[in-house]
Formats: C-alpha cells, sequence, structure tokens
C-alpha cells in the first residue's frame, strides 16, 4: 500500500500535477502511519499555510509513535485548535498514562461542553489501554475523586485487581474527607487485612476519623502502632492524636465551663491547629459560656498568625460586647492583631487609645510598623518611648529596633542601637541581635565588616547569620567570602535541621542540584526532619490553613488542578 502510495505520488511530481488536498491528506495519513518522516514532511510543505486537518494529523501521529512531547509542540504552536484537536491530545495523554496533565487540558478546552469528561473520555480510553497496572488504575480513581464522583470512584477500587499502599490512602483519605467515617475505618481494617502496610497520611486520616468517631480504643491501638513504628513525632500524626483525645476527654466531662472550653482552645493554639481554634471558639459562643481574657488573648493570637482581618475585629467586637475593661492586656494584643493582618491604621489607633502601655505594648506597635514598611515610623516611636515614659528598651524590643534600621538602610544608626545595648541599657546581644547587624551590613554591602562581627561573635553564629552574609555575597559578587562563609555554615548545620535546610535552599537558589541532593541524603541518615511548613488563606470569613505534603482539605484535588492549570499556562505564555 505504501509502495503504491509512493509511486502514486511520485507520478504526479514528474508530471508537473499539484496535489488534491484530498489526495494529499490521504498521503499523508499513509506516509505517518508508515514512519517515512521525509515523504510526510514533502507532503506538509505543499500545503500554503497553516491546515487544521494537517496539523491534527500530524498531532495524531505523534502521539500513536508515543511522542508527547512533539504532540505538545505541535498543539501549542496552532494558531487555531477545534473540538478534534483537543480531544486528540486529551485521549493521546490519557492513553499514555498523563491523567493529571490531561485532565488540565480539559479543563482549558473551549468544547469541553460537547464531550463529557467521564462518559467520552476516562473510562472510554482507559478499556483502551494496553497495560493496566495498579499505577494507571490509580490514576483513574483519582481522576473520578477530583471530579466529585465518589460512586464511581469506588466503583473503580473495587474493581481492581491489584491494589497499593497509594490507592488505599487514597479512598480512605477521600472517605475521612467527605464525612464517611465508618467507611473510612472498615477501608483501613481491610486493607491491613490484606497486609498493606499503612502510609503515615493513610495513619492521619484514619486518626481523624477516630476523632471524630470519638473511638478512644482503636484510636489507642493505632497511637500504639505508631509508637511502634516510630512516626510519633509527624506533625500529621502527633495533631490529629491531640485531636483525638482531647475531644474524646472534653466531649466526655459531665460538666464544662469556660476554663475547660479555654483549655481545650489552647491546646489547639499550642499545636498551631488555627481552625479548630476557630470551630471551638464558636462551639463556645454558641454554648452559652462567655470566653475568659485568657481565651480572647488566645484566639486573638490565633488571628494575628493567620492574619485574618475579619475574625479578628469580630473577636474585638465581642471583646467590647462581653463588657471587658479596656484595659493594657487587651489593647496590646489588638494592637498586635491589626499589625499582623496588616491593618496599620487600627493598629495605631488601638495603640493610642491605650491610657497604659507596658513594654509589650510599645514593642508591638514598633515591630508592627517596622514589618509593614514603616520602619522610620518605628525608630521615631521607639525614640518618642524612651523620651516619654517610663518604660526602659528590652532584647525583643531592640530585635524590631534593630530589623527597622537593616531594612530602611539606617546602618550607621543600627550599628549605635545595637552598641547601646551593653554600654547604655547593660544588655547582652543574644545571637539574634547578632543576626540582625549581620544582615543589616550584607544588605549595605559592607561584607568584610559583616564577616569581622561573624568572627568576632562570642558563640557560634546562627546559621542565619551565615546564610545573610551568603545572599549578600551573591547581591555583591564576592566570591572570596562566600567560599569562606560557606564553609562555616556547612559546620553549622551540622546538628540542626533548619540549618540544613537553610543550607539546601541556597544551593537551590544558585542552581547546585547535586547539592541540594546530597544535602537531603545526610538529612535522612543524621535522622533530621524539616518542620512542616504552613499557609493560610480567608474566603467568606472562613480560614483554611494548609500545611505541606497534606492533602486533607476537602477542596486540595480542586485546589490542586487550579494550581496545575496556572502553571501550565504561564509555563506556556
Amino acid at each position: 500500500m505504501v509502495t503504491a502510495g509512493t509511486v502514486l505520488h511520485c507520478h504526479l511530481l514528474k508530471i508537473g500535477v499539484f496535489l488534491d488536498r484530498f489526495i494529499a491528506i490521504k498521503l499523508l495519513i499513509l506516509y505517518l502511519e508508515s514512519r517515512k518522516s521525509s515523504e510526510a514532511n514533502q507532503i506538509v510543505n505543499e500545503f500554503n499555510g497553516f491546515d487544521l486537518v494537517v496539523q491534527n494529523c500530524l498531532i495524531n501521529s505523534a502521539i500513536q509513535w508515543g511522542d508527547l512531547s512533539e504532540a505538545r509542540k505541535l498543539f501549542d504552536e496552532m494558531p487555531e485548535r477545534n473540538e478534534i484537536t483537543w480531544t486528540l491530545l486529551i485521549s493521546g495523554l490519557m492513553k499514555c498514562g498523563k491523567v493529571k496533565e490531561s485532565m488540565l487540558y480539559f479543563e482549558r478546552n473551549p468544547f469541553k461542553s460537547v464531550v463529557s469528561w467521564t462518559a467520552g473520555i476516562t473510562g472510554k480510553v482507559f478499556d483502551q489501554m494496553e497495560t493496566r497496572d495498579v499505577v494507571s488504575w490509580t490514576a483513574i480513581l483519582d481522576v473520578y475523586f477530583e471530579m466529585g464522583n465518589l460512586g464511581e470512584a469506588r466503583r473503580i477500587f473495587d474493581e481492581m485487581p491489584k491494589r497499593n499502599e497509594v490507592s488505599w490512602s487514597a479512598i480512605i483519605a477521600r472517605c475521612n474527607q467527605y464525612g464517611d467515617n465508618i467507611e473510612a475505618l472498615k477501608l483501613f481494617r481491610q486493607m491491613v487485612r490484606e497486609g498493606i502496610k499503612p502510609t503515615i497520611s493513610c495513619l492521619s486520616s484514619v486518626l481523624c476519623a477516630l476523632a471524630s468517631l470519638e473511638s478512644l480504643q482503636a484510636g489507642k491501638s493505632i497511637h500504639a502502632h505508631v509508637l511502634k513504628i516510630g512516626i510519633e513525632e509527624d506533625i500529621f500524626i502527633s495533631c490529629t492524636l491531640v485531636d483525638l483525645y482531647s475531644k474524646y476527654l472534653f466531649d466526655n466531662m459531665p460538666n464544662r465551663n469556660n476554663i475547660s472550653w479555654g483549655a481545650l482552645i489552647g491546646g489547639y493554639v499550642e499545636f498551631k491547629q488555627f481552625d479548630m481554634v476557630f470551630e471551638v471558639f464558636n462551639e463556645m459562643i454558641l454554648s452559652g459560656e462567655t470566653p475568659t481574657k485568657l481565651t480572647f488573648s488566645s484566639v486573638l493570637c490565633t488571628c494575628a498568625s493567620v492574619a485574618s482581618l475579619e475574625k479578628g475585629k469580630d473577636i474585638h467586637g465581642k471583646i467590647l460586647k462581653s463588657g471587658f475593661q479596656y484595659d493594657v492586656y487587651f489593647g496590646t494584643a489588638l494592637t498586635d492583631m491589626y499589625a499582623k493582618c496588616g491593618d496599620i491604621e487600627s493598629s495605631k489607633q488601638v495603640f493610642n487609645r491605650m491610657s497604659e502601655r507596658n513594654e509589650f505594648s510599645w514593642t508591638v506597635m514598633i515591630q508592627g510598623l517596622a514589618e509593614s514598611g514603616f520602619a522610620k515610623e518605628s525608630l521615631s516611636l521607639f525614640e518618642e518611648m524612651k523620651r516619654n515614659s517610663s518604660v526602659a528598651p528590652y532584647e525583643l524590643m531592640f530585635l524590631s529596633v534593630l530589623f527597622a534600621c537593616s531594612h530602611c538602610g539606617l546602618v550607621n544608626k543600627g550599628l549605635k542601637y545595637f552598641g547601646a545595648m551593653e554600654s547604655v541599657y547593660g544588655i547582652r546581644p543574644k545571637r539574634r541581635h547578632y543576626t540582625c547587624v549581620v544582615d543589616m551590613l550584607a544588605r549595605s554591602g559592607r561584607l568584610y565588616e559583616a564577616e569581622e562581627l561573624i568572627n568576632s561573635m562570642p558563640f557560634q553564629p546562627e546559621a542565619n547569620a551565615l546564610a545573610a552574609l551568603l545572599s549578600g555575597c551573591k547581591t555583591y559578587k564576592n566570591e572570596e567570602i562566600a567560599e569562606r562563609t560557606e564553609r562555616k555554615l556547612v559546620e553549622v548545620v551540622e546538628k540542626n535541621s533548619a540549618g540544613f535546610v537553610l543550607l539546601s535552599n541556597i544551593y537551590a537558589s544558585t542552581e547546585r542540584w547535586n547539592d541540594v541532593s546530597n544535602i537531603r541524603k545526610l538529612m535522612r541518615q543524621k535522622g533530621l526532619k524539616k518542620s512542616v511548613g504552613y499557609s493560610w488563606v480567608e474566603i467568606r470569613s472562613h480560614v483554611h490553613c494548609f500545611y505541606s505534603g497534606d492533602g486533607t482539605h476537602l477542596k486540595s484535588a480542586e485546589i490542586n488542578d487550579i494550581l496545575e492549570l496556572l502553571r501550565s499556562e504561564m509555563i506556556i505564555s
């Protein structure tokens, strides 16, 4: 067939007859299917300008031969696309097991109303996959989860010929997220019976389910297993254990008062479970109990930690309605909350209305101004305090002052304050003060002075001080000091997981990926763990907290899809 097609093509070229479009496309398909690229390119070149059908043929061929990068390239370079173009790429990615990526393209598809993802692509393509291993099964399972089709997801899970720990963890976590905690426990027991070792994520989901069901005995057995395998220090495990025990004890108390409510809230604050702080506080208000000063302070601290201005204002209103005196205690907490939530004007208003101020009141206002970009105003307030109040500067206040000097370029003034700490106020500077001064000198390009200060410290410098100097070396291109500082940093981080992470990030910023990998391996060998990072966002007065590596948020799948979609859009544009 190919030979006959080639003969026909040569004959037409020989007699000078331009190919009819229909014949040309048929020949193109023939050449592409037989991988005759030079002949196919010759056909393509005979078309004047862009031809949608030809491009679709090229994309289909690239997918058929497993060249996804070429298919993406052809797709991204097309000035226009039709529903066939989109379907070819989406189904092609699905066939090759690129489920997540196919979903991203599906979300961008302007013709997606024509095609049902579930009926038109997912199931059909999955049935056509040549090899369906546990990875492809789990990928399809994940697709249905992310579409919110739990019934179909469960059907896929039950039909899987083989399941691994990822498959089990996924379905248990989803059952927990959607409130079906009894089913989550049933699945967990079945998983254990089948000899599958649960992951940390799976154990965390099960503990969450047990906490919701207040199943203490089952929780204790899971806790024992956690201790046995040595993962009790994991942030997710420890938080869910606290949740399990505290909920059980609290819910089984014969009598509750504002002290017991406050203790539960304080525990959640301590473990940084900020969403639970607000949830329990609201339950306390609904129960008719009046929060104590300490409880109000804990919740205000949480509002400041997650920068939740709306909730902070709500707590402020509740304090006023509760009839508490507007004293230095509440004034300081409110000043701090408004400053950390970015409402510096409200913070100043609260501070200025305070009839009495202590050293903490002055510190939170000075720090709030400095961290909000009002460094000069922060220093002016510090001078005003020294002139007009009986409050004496102390360690934490000087940190805020040095921070302000560093961020507004007042290096000499900062050095003067640093010197006055011990000579005038009798305060011996700590590591953090030295780090601030090193940062201040490095930012201004005074690298030799910064290095000299590090060498003259009466104690081993913080990793952050060395990192600040390294950052300055990078900015001002001083390789000599950078090499010496890096050697010191490696020595300092030897027993410090935070220092290892810092050094790893420094290597990553200069694209030294082998060094990054070596640092991570060294951390594992030494049994050091990176502290889990977290962030939050407030939407419609509800604070959503996100922990690194945690997938337990109810909308985590949709959130990840949007992030991936945005990332792909950035790459394409």
